[in-house]
């Protein structure tokens, strides 16, 4: 039965990620289709940028919900 839902009901393919700031080490969630730029709130550093599609993840990415 769930198989039949799967093919009728299509998935979303956007992700919250947890991600590591490369600087202080931070973990702070982030959308993965972020459309503006994400800062670290400790440092201040670039965390993702905007492409048009799926974010540039600058950090180490710790989890994935979603």
């Amino acid at each position: 039965m769930s198989s039949e839902w799967d093919k009728l009901i299509p998935r979303p393919k956007s992700k919250f990620l947890e991600v590591e700031c490369p600087n202080c080490n931070n973990t702070q969630v982030v959308f993965s289709h972020s459309s503006r730029i994400v800062k670290c709130h400790i440092c201040g550093e670039i965390l993702a940028k905007p492409s048009g599609g799926k974010a540039i993840i600058k950090g180490e990415v710790k989890n994935e919900y979603g």
